[in-house]
């Protein structure tokens, strides 16, 4: 009966629906390889974005002081130069599948050592297996979505995946926040953990649904890989360098800063990453169309301008309410990234194409590295010191970018 009813539906009409399946997915960039990806992505985020943000607190709870949050916001930027090129290595050698399914076990380590840690020291050697994940996949994402989409769909789809990466990072603080209120710090954030394990399992499979054909191996080492930089990605990464260094100056004392200082409670802390998150989510895809007809420039300007005003936001915001105005600042910091991020795969060459990124990534990171460390002395002056300093960073930055990164 099924079939009959099958047959005799109207001949146009699956015709008309794998057409509109197919404008859908052209529209968002879908393909096969970036949907997992990305999926993975997002799986993983819902787990680790409960307790991610509030690390420093729980440094602060198992007896760390400020300058230890500090040194620890560093060592993430070390940790996050140092995996970038070796990522993007594995990724070319090893191909994208066996790669991101390594990176994700080494991360589950990393979970296991945070869960059980008894006290602050522990955190930096969890530290340096979750960030395989987050550091060491970073080029083999960029890669497969320059791999599977055409030039013209990759802000497209660099949109989506960065979309799938920030709902999570709305609703997990939420939870995150309301578990810590209810659990108490320690084991709000060991039950987030346990959560993320769970959420690993569940992202093994999605990972081996990629399947990118692996290109030629060559024997191109990192000194052929910076000499095959255009001048215009050495241009960019200059002035995203100024940009990371204002982010990494003050955005790991953002929470010490709104609690301690303007005195927020966390579970309101909560709410307000959730405000930013969906505001970067909102201008995602209006942003990614018009960066097609416009260029992608403005919207690079636009997001690193964001940067510079997000810190100094947040210290002059008296209260509750007009920190949400800050984190809105700080939401519009996204209007950009995914235009940024599809201008670094197009410079890349094909065959170099994660090892760019990760060597970009590396040069990056590595620059940025004292940044938090920076940012823990100045608190000591005065709390607001950092923010005004990574203030003037971003405005650096900014202008870098605007006179002398052309795009053709």
């Amino acid at each position: 009966m099924r079939n009959w009813i099958k047959c005799r539906s109207p001949p146009g009409e699956e015709f008309l629906e794998a057409a509109i399946h197919r404008r859908l997915a052209e529209f968002f960039g879908i393909e096969r390889n970036v949907a997992a990806a990305s999926g993975a992505v997002f799986l993983i985020g819902l787990g680790e974005e409960l307790w991610k943000k509030f690390l420093p607190k729980y440094l602060e709870s198992l007896g760390a002081n400020v300058a230890v949050v500090g040194l620890f916001g560093t060592s993430e930027d070390f940790l996050d130069a140092l995996y970038q090129y070796p990522g993007g290595w594995l990724a070319d050698h090893w191909g994208r599948r066996r790669a991101f399914l390594t990176f994700l076990v080494a991360a589950l380590a990393g979970y296991l050592i945070n869960l059980f840690s008894p006290s602050w020291p522990f955190l930096f050697l969890g530290l340096a297996f979750a960030m395989a994940w987050q550091s060491m996949a970073s080029p083999a994402i960029f890669a497969t979505i320059g791999d599977a989409l055409p030039r013209e769909r990759r802000a497209m789809g660099f949109t989506v995946q960065s979309m799938l990466k920030r709902i999570p990072m709305v609703v997990s603080p939420l939870l995150g926040g309301a578990m810590i209120g209810a659990l108490g710090l320690q084991a709000g954030i060991r039950t987030g953990l346990l959560i993320t394990i769970i959420f690993v399992a569940i992202t093994i499979p999605v990972l081996r649904a990629i399947n990118v054909p692996l290109a030629a191996r060559d024997s191109v080492k990192l000194r052929g890989v910076w000499n095959s930089f255009h001048s215009t990605l050495k241009r960019l990464l200059v002035s995203d360098i100024a940009i990371r260094t204002c982010e990494g100056m003050a955005d790991i004392f953002v929470v010490l800063y709104v609690t301690n200082i303007t005195g927020v409670t966390i579970p309101r802390y909560g709410i307000l990453v959730a405000v930013q998150l969906a505001t970067a989510i909102l201008v995602y895809l209006p942003s990614a169309k018009m960066a097609d007809r416009l260029g992608r420039k403005p919207f690079v300007i636009a997001t690193f301008l964001c940067f510079a005003f997000f810190p100094v936001a947040v210290i002059l915001a008296p209260n509750f309410k007009w920190l949400v105005c800050a984190f809105i600042v700080g939401g519009l910091r996204e209007i950009g990234e995914p235009s940024r991020k599809a201008m670094i795969v197009d410079l890349a060459q094909h065959n170099l194409r994660a090892r760019t990124v990760g060597l970009y990534y590396l040069v990056r990171s590595l620059s940025i590295t004292p940044a938090s460390a920076i940012g823990g002395l100045l608190w000591r002056i005065r709390p607001q010191t950092p923010f005004v300093v990574a203030g003037i960073f971003g405005i650096v930055g900014t202008l870098l970018f605007a006179a002398t990164v052309e795009e053709k």
